[in-house]
């Protein structure tokens, strides 16, 4: 079995956008086996305390699949990097049955430089979990955060319920496809009310993308949300609607750092993603040995503001009601 990485050159290594640092990071992030558990716990830990708060902008992409989101998160990936800003793309996508890896692989479906180290791609097994995201995806986004300015985290497709991206991100954009009848599921679901930027994709398909368009806005409206968020339509084959998207993520990362709300949220998020993890170890035991869910989050929330991160306060919590 490898050891673990020294922490401190790894630490080092990641704040300066070593590429090969910041691949190793990830793999120790990742990793499962009980050995390498407290050294990622260590090396967020470090990370964290090293970095400004609010570095990064943490930007989900999520979707139904079939929806062109690895297209989409190319042509982004391309405009950010000329607007000057370093990037990172968290790919994660469907588990293999046999190997238990990432099945896609989004460095063979995107078609980026390689030779650019401004540019950092790294696909991550969902493990079958129905949020969208791997239990080691807020770990990561800590991870790329460090060394990048922005970081795109691409979910494996939501359907009715998969909403774990707005945990782990500070603009959460949904993308959704003309004559699908997606805007219909995602109503009866509730997911409206989780984007912070609604994308019409394929857009140079015409009129059925106007049609789209016009009927996220009637939901909007209908939901009262239509005042502050977004719609737009984006092609990334033809590059319509490109630069209004870079825009408009822009303008949001700026309404959270002028309101003083995006270290807040993050925070606030932080617990979100630890009550995900308590759930997905431990079920509803956990919930009913600490007290009930509220109570649970009480105490994962105090952990959290006492410099814990989220997989660490989890089990802290489970030592606390002995199951450590």
């Amino acid at each position: 079995m490898n050891a673990p990485p020294e922490l401190e050159p790894l630490v080092r290594g990641v704040c300066a956008g070593s590429e090969r640092d910041v691949a190793r990071a990830l793999s120790l992030v990742e990793d499962s086996r009980a050995a390498f558990a407290a050294r990622a716990v260590e090396l967020q830990r470090r990370l964290l305390a090293q970095t400004p708060a609010d570095r990064g902008h943490r930007i989900g992409i999520t979707g139904p699949p079939g929806v062109g989101k690895s297209s989409l998160c190319r042509a982004l990936v391309g405009r950010l990097r000329r607007s000057g800003q370093s990037v990172a793309l968290l790919a994660v996508d469907p588990s293999s049955p046999r190997s238990g890896g990432a099945l896609l692989g989004d460095r063979a479906r995107l078609t980026l430089d390689p030779g650019d180290p401004g540019v950092f791609v790294r696909s991550m097994a969902s493990g079958g979990q129905l949020g969208g995201l791997a239990r080691a995806a807020g770990a990561a986004v800590i991870v790329l955060a460090a060394a990048f300015d922005a970081v795109l985290i691409e979910t494996t497709g939501v359907g009715q319920s998969e909403t774990d991206v707005e945990h782990v991100a500070d603009t959460v954009v949904l993308v959704v496809q003309p004559a699908s009848g997606d805007v219909l599921q995602f109503i009866k679901a509730g997911i409206m009310e989780v984007p912070d930027l609604f994308l019409v994709n394929k857009a140079d398909l015409g009129q059925v993308a106007e049609v789209a368009e016009r009927e996220l806005r009637t939901a909007l409206l209908a939901g009262g949300e239509a005042a502050v968020t977004p719609v737009l339509r984006v092609s990334a084959e033809t590059d319509v609607g490109l630069d209004e998207l870079v825009l408009a993520l822009q303008r949001h990362r700026a309404r959270l750092e002028e309101s003083g709300s995006l270290i807040a949220e993050r925070r606030r998020k932080a617990v979100r993603w630890a009550e995900r993890l308590l759930t997905l170890r431990y079920g509803e035991f956990l919930l009913e040995r600490s007290g009930g869910a509220d109570e649970a989050r009480r105490r994962l929330e105090l952990l959290l503001q006492q410099g814990a991160v989220p997989a660490e306060a989890v089990d802290q919590l489970a030592r606390a009601a002995g199951l450590g």
